[in-house]
């Protein structure tokens, strides 16, 4: 997973692409919030958002 992230910010430093990092930082809080809230009281506020 380190690797994973070392590469994505390389690829954007040295092709000045920082305008992805947001969405790469929204999609990740977005996919741990669906799953750490499988079967918890946040539930119904995920399921609202989609």
């Amino acid at each position: 997973m380190l690797t994973l992230a070392s590469e994505l910010w390389e690829f954007m430093r040295v092709r000045k692409r920082f305008w992805m990092l947001p969405i790469f930082v929204m999609t990740g809080l977005l996919s741990s919030l669906i799953m750490f809230s499988q079967g918890s009281a946040v539930a119904p506020f995920v399921y609202a958002l989609f």
